[in-house]
């Protein structure tokens, strides 16, 4: 129910203070860190067009929506946005070896090269920067990508969990709400479905359900008291039916577990 209010800020604090801001950084699309929030369509254009309008450049994070996980090859795709800047990680390589890449504009990059002016050049970089192994799986995952259909496999397996969710969470009193963006998944556990009301932090009603989910063989984790699903692009249509069968079990559990509660 959020629509576009977040834009709407950005655009007022951008007005009166557009020339003290360098840039906006956004994880586009869906939030992860802060509890799997996914923004409204058309929220990431309109910050495209506002950070046009004040002359602010547009930084996009995303190092956990990028490579497949949104259902697009990037999260900007969704929306036809292309950032200032794009920072990646993680599903660069496929998961397998820790590697990074900043990518930028033509623009972006001009402003910092010249091979004769040494207080221009940006001097980036670090020890292990384009480590040869790390490069190596980068370079066999995206062969993958460019191979395989994987984008469309991501689409259809998103579905199929969008359905699992719907099946199993739709009405529970205990579950306020269930946000997914491809295969990127928050489901949000609450005192009370009518008022939204939170769970008692004490309680930890997130973390006692994604141990006892361990028991069924599935490892995932909870922000608070919401357990994140953002299960492999490979993930089998069998699998996927047993990730949600033991989070549901998880939840059945922690709330048996919990005092008071049904």
């Amino acid at each position: 129910a959020c629509d576009l209010t977040g834009a709407g800020a950005l655009e007022r604090l951008l007005a009166t203070r557009g020339g003290e801001v360098a840039a906006v950084i956004v994880e586009p699309r869906v939030q992860g860190a802060a509890g799997m929030i996914v923004a409204p369509e058309g929220h990431l254009k309109r910050l495209r067009e506002i950070c046009d309008v004040h002359d602010v450049l547009l930084i996009a994070d995303e190092v956990a929506t990028g490579f497949g996980k949104t259902g697009a090859m990037f999260a900007c795709d969704l929306e036809g946005v292309t950032p200032d800047i794009l920072a990646l990680g993680k599903g660069i390589t496929g998961g397998y070896l820790p590697l990074s890449a900043t990518l930028a504009t033509d623009k972006i990059y001009r402003a910092f090269y010249d091979a004769a002016h040494y207080e221009k050049t940006l001097f980036h970089g670090h020890t292990y920067a384009g480590n040869p192994i790390a490069c190596a799986a980068a370079l066999a995952s995206l062969d993958i990508f460019e191979k395989e259909p994987v984008i469309a496999r991501v689409q259809a397996r998103a579905k199929k969990l969008h359905t699992l969710l719907d099946k199993a969470f739709a009405e529970h009193p205990h579950v306020g709400e269930v946000r997914q963006q491809g295969l990127m998944v928050g489901i949000e556990l609450v005192a009370d479905r009518a008022t939204k009301k939170s769970f008692d932090g004490a309680r930890r009603i997130g973390w006692w359900s994604c141990m006892a989910a361990r028991e069924k063989g599935v490892f995932v984790r909870p922000l608070g008291d919401v357990i994140v699903l953002m299960p492999p692009l490979c993930i089998t249509d069998a699998e996927l039916e047993e990730l949600v069968g033991a989070v549901s079990y998880g939840l059945e559990k922690a709330l048996r577990a919990a005092p008071g509660l049904d």
